[in-house]
């Protein structure tokens, strides 16, 4: 009896594995010099989603890279959070947020706009489920910058349902009517 209890479970897991998107981010590769010469590592960057609205990235470091992508991939899935969408496919307010020197701006869109964002960026918003927004990443260029400010940008998002949970007010005092072709 115990036996099928745990085929169930590992059986579920494997579900929830093949419906993740992993994206690579960016390799780097790394030269330690040593007595006989140098030495190679890799360092990975990867993000997990599973395009409903849960995220989350890692970074491993391996002496061979797929040893350094599935550290990254393994740390990813564990930290995952979930971000609110508007309809599923776009954010719900713009937000702005840095990491070091690393600036992102993300703003939502209307329906059909598409990605509109650069490397980091573009994995993450994949990743996320994430189908119309127009962002723009300001500063440094470093992937690892980039993806922080993305994930620290997208846990500023507040749904109006938690916004007006907040305030204790109800949503339709919150958020007017909208038009068809209005964000």
């Amino acid at each position: 009896m115990a036996q099928t209890g745990r085929n169930n479970r590992s059986s579920r897991s494997d579900r929830e594995e093949i419906e993740l998107v992993e994206k690579l981010v960016a390799i780097n590769r790394v030269a330690k010099v040593v007595k006989g010469g140098k030495r190679f590592g890799f360092s990975a960057i990867v993000v997990v989603g599973d395009g409903k609205g849960r995220v989350g990235h890692g970074t491993g470091k391996a002496r061979e890279v797929p040893e350094a992508i599935q550290k990254a991939t393994e740390q990813a899935k564990r930290y995952m959070v979930r971000i609110p969408l508007r309809e599923g496919r776009t954010l719900h307010h713009d937000v702005t947020a840095s990491y070091g020197a690393g600036h992102v701006h993300m703003r939502a869109a209307v329906p059909g706009t598409g990605i509109i964002a650069g490397g980091p960026m573009r994995a993450v918003c994949e990743a996320l489920g994430i189908q119309d927004v127009v962002s723009k990443s300001i500063g440094s260029s470093n992937p690892h910058n980039m993806v922080r400010a993305t994930f620290k940008a997208l846990q500023m998002i507040s749904a109006p349902r938690q916004v007006a949970a907040r305030r204790g007010k109800k949503v339709g005092e919150l958020v007017g009517r909208r038009t068809q072709g209005e964000v």
